[in-house]
């Protein structure tokens, strides 16, 4: 099958890849066939597990606050990011029947909460401008034959396709399940480019103790699989949420970062929006043989001395209640705690801080007795260290990929082939939480698709 453009990877980029190289050839009056080839049997599954099935596609702010958010060159995605705004991605959904609400953090997510909306109307858009979708398009091979001028793929159900302009939006490695299984890198690699290391980012940290196995995985030395059991630690914590609690990074003995937000413990360690947050310099560094460990702030925006007095107040009640009668050090340990943090999180915190009940020596044998200044420290400097990171089997974005300055950051044009153009998470771009990854991937695949169409 012969088409003018044909974009490999029916994802969040390739859709809109699709959608933009149809919509700039309709407008200009050409005839031309866009082919895109989705090696899954439907379009879009990494959308459809985004945000949890809510899927915050985009953030309203504008480039000076957004681009802050950008891990890695963000001058260069500047030309993408304007020729689709956060604003006009919401206009242009709305126009094709979704509309959108913006929530706290300047998040946007389609009305319905629902990604399938998303990807529904991803799909009407490229079907109006005369995209053909092609599913169970698996991609063997990309060959050029130079004396025409014209790329041939191979697909493994056997079937070929030849194009004169080529996009690759395959994507990362995180969620191999949903298909990004790192095709495209190949691929860009025997066109000429280079890659940029890639790493999992906005991923779980796994802290020491936390899981039954410390060992290397396949997506680094640090890798520790999602599906690897929890010890008693994790199967203490696992579950626990936080809201507004303080994050600090540290590296090495320096911190590295710090921030405030929600913290949560699940069964592939300690993640939610702060740890997402951080992640990517901390599987970087222990990528790179650093320590590293997290300080939890239970008490952030609390004076040490505050949080101490209120420790004292709180125990002097508790011991001088009639029903303190006889009760254990540790039972009444058990009711401050219950004061101060989530109950469910009680056994877990005592059980990282033995600390706070430490054994002494008495006439009559050992016995307990609780350290109000150490639970104090506890509170506001609880500390973990990290012995590794969930890999790309949970991780939200792959960092690295195909170098930037290869790319020519107006067109998204390959430097090193000729009518090769590059979109989406392929390329070495990754940001924080928060809607600024799937706006890249769209503002990017908008772009390569209208540049495409010019080479037609």
């Amino acid at each position: 099958m012969t088409s003018d453009i044909l974009i490999i990877g029916g994802g969040a980029a390739g859709l809109m890849a699709a959608y933009g190289a149809g919509s700039a050839l309709f407008r200009a009056g050409k005839t031309a066939q866009v082919t895109v080839l989705e090696k899954m049997p439907r379009p879009g599954r990494k959308i459809m597990i985004t945000g949890k099935g809510r899927c915050n596609f985009t953030n309203v702010k504008s480039w000076n606050d957004f681009s802050r958010h950008i891990r890695t060159n963000p001058n260069v995605l500047r030309p993408a990011f304007y020729n689709l705004t956060p604003q006009a991605l919401i206009s242009l959904f709305a126009a094709n029947g979704m509309r959108a609400v913006v929530e706290r953090g300047d998040r946007a997510f389609p009305a319905s909460y629902h990604a399938s909306d998303v990807v529904d109307t991803l799909v009407r858009m490229a079907g109006k401008v005369g995209a053909n979708l092609v599913q169970d398009a698996s991609v063997d091979s990309i060959k050029y034959q130079e004396n025409k001028k014209l790329y041939s793929v191979t697909c493994s159900n056997g079937k070929e396709y030849t194009a004169r302009v080529l996009i690759l939006a395959t994507g990362g490695l995180s969620y191999p399940s949903t298909g990004s299984t790192g095709d495209g890198y190949a691929w860009a690699e025997s066109f000429g480019h280079t890659l940029t290391e890639c790493f999992p980012s906005l991923t779980a940290l796994v802290p020491d103790g936390y899981k039954s196995a410390k060992a290397a995985g396949t997506d680094g030395p640090k890798h520790i699989d999602r599906s690897v059991p929890m010890e008693k630690m994790g199967k203490y914590l696992c579950g626990n949420k936080l809201k507004n609690c303080g994050l600090r990074l540290v590296i090495d003995g320096n911190t590295s970062e710090e921030e405030f937000g929600d913290v949560e413990f699940t069964d592939g360690g300690i993640e939610g929006p702060v740890v997402f947050q951080v992640s990517r310099k901390a599987v970087k560094a222990l990528r790179n043989g650093s320590k590293v460990y997290l300080e939890l702030d239970l008490k952030a925006g609390v004076r040490a001395s505050e949080l101490s007095a209120r420790l004292s107040e709180l125990w002097k009640a508790i011991r001088s209640d009639e029903r303190s009668r006889g009760r254990s050090e540790k039972n009444l340990l058990t009711v401050l705690l219950g004061k101060l943090l989530p109950w469910d999180l009680v056994d877990g915190f005592l059980f990282c801080h033995p600390e706070i009940l430490p054994a002494k020596k008495g006439r009559n044998g050992r016995f307990f007795e609780v350290d109000l200044a150490a639970l104090a420290v506890a509170l506001q400097r609880w500390k973990m260290d990290i012995a590794g990171y969930v890999g790309y089997e949970r991780c939200v974005v792959t960092a690295g990929g195909v170098a930037m300055s290869e790319i020519d950051p107006k067109t998204l044009s390959s430097k090193k082939q000729e009518n090769v153009f590059f979109c989406g998470e392929l390329l070495d771009m990754d940001a924080d939480t928060g809607g600024f990854n799937l706006h890249l991937a769209f503002s990017t695949g908008y772009l390569a698709g209208q540049s495409a169409s010019e080479r037609v």
